[in-house]
């Protein structure tokens, strides 16, 4: 079964490899167990089962993984509208996504602390909201407005939160400032939100732009599966100008410029959930990689970039298989996130 075929410099999404990633999601979006919480408990009041807490995203093992999944299922939808799956597709986003259980997620939210899911799962579910409403379908607008509380209780708090966030956190796992940010930006362009535009533009520019030689010989480290150097410049290629940008980045990553070659990272262990992190590495980096390439203006450095995003993407795809859960009740939305970025 091919998954992926060779397109315009770059790997490309086919409709087996649709159906393949569909199936992944498909098979955890209403797994409830196992589960990872990662709850402050207020009281015994909020000793219950995933579902009762997270009627819409019980599943996929945690809350973000659960999202990112559903918005895999919808990405698909939308790139294959003949898609094998669709009927089951339609199904579990109707059963998940139903106004009455983000009513639950919403009110789940009035008790958590507000550091919850901060700001991975604020991000994927913005991109669930992005994703809908760009679907011109009628299902996308039922979806969409059933979403639109919670989509708007997390856009507030970006709002809320950016101003008092002094530092950036440049991690290689969930709460990467970076990379919630790319994501919000990427929302509040598609909503017209220029509020939240404004917002993420000015923590991005705070945070970043007088940053230089970003220390990209210490990545990675053992359970990243984000890239602290890519996702703060793929953020700023969203930001900057091209000609701003193509500056930044030379002091930013000024290696880069002279390198022969950027490894994937090598994954030892897939049943384990932390090394398997290093598959989404690989599969983050190539998405940052085609993100950056398209904002620059040096066809040889473009022409570089994408050729180690699909030496990432070639690294790390064959593994994103059924048979370690560790590994994918997650990394389908990372390949199908990576496989439609070359544009």
């Amino acid at each position: 079964m091919e998954m992926y075929t060779e397109q315009a410099g770059g790997l490309i999404l086919t409709s087996n490899g649709a159906s393949h990633f569909a199936q992944l999601a498909l098979d955890c979006i209403h797994k409830e167990y196992p589960n990872k919480l990662n709850q402050v408990l207020e009281s015994d009041e909020f000793l219950r089962s995933p579902k009762t807490l997270h009627p819409a995203f019980y599943g996929c093992f945690d809350w973000h993984s659960s999202v990112h999944g559903h918005w895999m299922l919808v990405k698909l939808l939308r790139q294959f509208p003949g898609l094998a799956e669709r009927d089951q597709v339609v199904a579990g986003l109707g059963t998940s996504l139903s106004a009455e259980n983000i009513a639950g997620e919403v009110a789940y939210l009035g008790h958590e602390s507000g550091s919850w899911e901060r700001t991975y799962g604020w991000a994927w579910l913005l991109q669930l909201a992005m994703e809908l409403g760009e679907w011109e379908d009628p299902l996308g607008a039922e979806l969409a407005g059933n979403l639109a509380p919670l989509t708007k209780i997390i856009r507030d708090k970006y709002i809320e939160f950016l101003p008092r966030q002094e530092y950036p956190i440049r991690t290689g796992v969930h709460p990467n400032t970076a990379f919630g940010l790319s994501f919000a930006l990427d929302y509040a362009r598609s909503a017209g939100d220029d509020e939240l535009v404004q917002s993420v533009t000015e923590a991005a520019l705070r945070y970043y732009q007088d940053d230089k030689a970003c220390p990209l010989s210490w990545e990675p480290s053992g359970e990243d599966f984000l890239s602290p150097c890519f996702e703060e410049a793929a953020l700023m290629a969203r930001v900057l100008p091209t000609e701003s940008f193509a500056n930044w980045l030379g002091e930013f990553l000024p290696e880069l410029s002279a390198a022969d070659a950027l490894i994937p990272a090598n994954v030892s262990d897939r049943t384990d959930p932390k090394i398997v992190h290093l598959d989404g590495l690989n599969l983050s980096r190539a998405w940052d990689l085609y993100v950056i390439s398209s904002h620059i203006d040096n066809n040889e450095l473009e022409s570089r970039f994408r050729s180690w995003a699909r030496e990432h993407l070639a690294a790390s795809l064959p593994h994103v298989a059924s048979e370690h859960y560790e590994g994918s009740h997650w990394l389908g939305s990372f390949a199908v996130y990576a496989l439609t970025r070359i544009d």
